[in-house]
């Protein structure tokens, strides 16, 4: 049981890793789509008026996929996905392990340290565990 629910917190911590990514996308989408107006007026100005006008009628302010921008992405992903996934972790910790986090590596601490040594104690001098 404490495996089970080890596992789903791990893939729970990856979904927050790649929740991190898709965010990271989302800021780096749209710094460059403002950069483009920094390019586009860089055309204007060494004369390139029809390169700097195609850029900016394909590029600036384009969706990312049909009919999105990044924001919206990101916002169907937590609000679907991400908040699911979240809920249903909570819901089986909840269940099984009385709503504990990191069951597994408690777990595994408790059998990895070297009790009687100050550097492997069981929690922390102030109690927090």
């Amino acid at each position: 049981m404490v495996e089970a629910v080890g596992v789903l917190s791990e893939a729970l911590e990856t979904t927050e890793r790649a929740r991190g990514l898709l965010y990271g996308f989302h800021q780096l989408t749209g710094h460059a789509d403002l950069r483009l107006d920094d390019a586009v007026g860089l055309l204007r100005d060494c004369g390139q008026h029809a390169l700097a006008d195609e850029v900016e009628r394909e590029l600036v302010g384009r969706n990312v996929v049909p009919g999105r921008w990044t924001y919206q992405l990101v916002e169907e992903y937590d609000d679907g996905y991400y908040a699911t996934f979240r809920r249903l972790e909570e819901t089986v910790r909840g269940r099984l392990v009385q709503g504990r986090r990191h069951t597994l590596e408690a777990e595994m601490k408790r059998k990895r340290r070297t009790h009687g040594h100050p550097a492997h104690t069981a929690e922390p001098a102030d109690g927090r565990g």
